[in-house]
């Protein structure tokens, strides 16, 4: 294939152009992968809202991405033509950092990015470096696959981030929220849902994956938090959430962007809670949700659009109006 069908982000803050461009080829150390579906993320609506600085542009957005590789440059040994593989967030890592040595390489500060600093998912085909990309198996079908190559993994580094807590709030139940309630639930969490304010589709599905208690951002939980996870990208929900969590709990703050923090009470802090980031994911992440996914087994709930209504997918995620993940099919 010379030429391919794929979604292009011009400039941000306009909407995605489908285009016929040139076909990517494999690079030493890369696979060429055909791709059958590419999750969309609310970190694809921060980059085409212009909220990450400095994308590659044009761009091709997209980077939950499963498919199947069709070719491999110089060098590459695995995975083999014909495996299925994931393609995540993170995709590249130089290796030699102090962060990478130390076995932190979602810190690497020469890291690459897959449909933000290189091309990702929004088309036919995606180069990617062979050592980012994760075996997956056959089944079950890729649209249901896809949201566990972000959602699922930087959400799962964020359920670890959290601790041993028995009892765990999720502000913001999305794409990560619907996940990490299956396996915090199979874990023997009660799992507290927060959603926009009135969202009463929402609470009942958050009902349905076992959640103890599903309510409004607004509102306070029947009992203390151990931790807290804020996946909305909503600063003002950090102080709400430093509230709701027991002394020695935790705040995790696990998305790419947010909106300032705003001004809050030490007292809301005082007594040793803690709240941190996350940045990015692991390798080591990716092993270890993908074994632990299929024994919880966790069920993605999808909202499937064609590639070239990528922006209608994008447009639900930033109105709140999705219950559970966007997912482009391509090739599937």
């Amino acid at each position: 294939m010379e030429r391919m069908r794929a979604m292009v982000l011009d400039r941000p803050h306009r909407p995605l152009r489908s285009a016929d461009v040139p076909a990517p080829t494999a690079g030493p150390g890369q696979v060429l992968v055909r791709v059958e579906a590419c999750g969309v993320c609310r970190t694809d609506v921060h980059v085409a809202d212009g909220e990450l600085a400095h994308p590659k542009l044009p761009l091709v957005p997209g980077h939950q991405i499963v498919g199947e590789v069709v070719a491999r440059g110089p060098g590459v040994t695995a995975p083999p033509c014909d495996a299925r593989v994931g393609i995540p967030w993170l995709g590249w890592t130089d290796g030699t950092c102090a962060q990478c040595r130390a076995g932190r390489e979602n810190l690497c500060v020469a890291a690459r990015f897959t449909g933000y600093t290189v091309d990702g998912g929004f088309a036919q085909l995606v180069v990617a470096d062979a050592r980012f990309a994760f075996p997956l198996p056959r089944e079950p079908d890729a649209t249901q696959l896809a949201p566990l190559l972000c959602a699922g993994l930087i959400g799962y580094r964020a359920y670890r981030l959290a601790g041993d807590a028995r009892r765990l709030g999720l502000y913001g139940f999305g794409a990560a929220a619907h996940i990490l309630a299956q396996i915090g639930v199979h874990d023997g969490r009660r799992v507290f849902a927060f959603t926009r304010p009135g969202d009463a589709d929402g609470q009942t599905f958050a009902r349905t994956l076992g959640c103890a208690w599903a309510g409004g951002s607004d509102e306070t939980p029947p009992e203390p938090l151990d931790a807290a996870i804020i996946f909305a990208p909503a600063g003002a929900l950090v102080p709400v959430a430093l509230r709701a969590v027991a002394p020695a709990g935790t705040v995790v703050c696990a998305g790419i962007h947010m909106s300032d923090i705003p001004a809050m009470p030490y007292e809301i802090l005082w007594g040793e809670r803690v709240l941190r980031s996350v940045a990015n994911l692991t390798r080591q992440d990716g092993t270890d949700f993908l074994r632990i996914a299929p024994a919880v087994p966790v069920r993605t709930h999808v909202e499937v659009f064609p590639l070239e209504r990528a922006n209608e997918a994008l447009a639900a995620i930033r109105d709140g109006s999705l219950v559970g993940a966007a997912v482009l099919a391509i090739g599937v």
